[in-house]
C-alpha cells in the first residue's frame, strides 16, 4: 500500500507531482471535460471510492490529504462544478463529518491530515465544528484569504499530553 492517500484528488491541481508514486489518488468520479477556455480537465483517480466510506483498513496511511468539494450552490453544467464537484445542500454536514472520521480512521498514529477548505459558501468555523480534532497549523491564502490549508496531527492512543 502507498503511504499517502489523496481522498478527493479531482484533477490533482495542487499536487507538486501529479504522478507521485507515493500517493494513492482517490475520487468519487473519473471523467474528462473541456473547460470554457479550451483546457482539458482530467479526473483520473487510481481508485474510485466515496470519502464517506473509505475502502481501507484502519491506520493504513502516514499522510492523508482531504480536499472535499466546497460548493453547495453551483450549476451542474458550470465549469466550477466540473472542476470541483459539489456537496449535497441537505447532507453536507453529515457527509463532511463522515469524511473527517474516515480520514482519521485510516491515518496512522503520528500521521498528518492535510485539509483544504474554501469558505466562499460555508464558513471554516462551521467545518471545524464537524470534528473533535483540532488543527495544529492553519494558513489562509487566495483572493480575500478564503482558502484555508490546515494540518492535523494524529497522536497515539497511549500518548499523554
Amino acid at each position: 500500500m502507498k503511504p499517502i492517500l489523496d481522498m478527493c484528488c479531482g484533477s490533482r491541481m495542487f499536487m507538486h507531482d501529479k504522478q507521485d508514486p507515493r500517493v494513492l489518488f482517490m475520487d468519487i468520479r473519473s471523467e474528462e471535460h473541456i473547460l470554457c477556455d479550451g483546457r482539458i480537465l482530467k479526473i483520473t483517480p487510481d481508485i474510485i471510492a466515496d470519502f464517506k466510506n473509505l475502502p481501507f483498513p484502519d491506520e493504513t496511511f502516514y499522510q492523508v490529504l482531504f480536499d472535499p468539494p466546497h460548493l453547495v450552490r453551483v450549476g451542474k453544467n458550470s465549469w466550477m462544478f466540473k472542476k470541483y464537484g459539489s456537496l449535497d445542500k441537505h447532507s453536507w454536514r453529515t457527509d463532511l463529518a463522515a469524511g473527517f472520521s474516515e480520514a482519521f480512521r485510516v491515518l496512522r498514529p503520528h500521521g498528518a491530515l492535510m485539509f483544504k477548505w474554501n469558505e466562499t459558501q460555508i464558513p471554516t468555523r462551521e467545518i471545524l465544528a464537524l470534528t473533535d480534532e483540532k488543527p495544529t497549523v492553519v494558513q489562509r491564502v487566495g483572493k480575500n484569504d478564503k482558502t484555508h490549508w490546515m494540518t492535523f496531527y494524529k497522536g497515539a492512543e497511549d500518548e499523554k499530553i
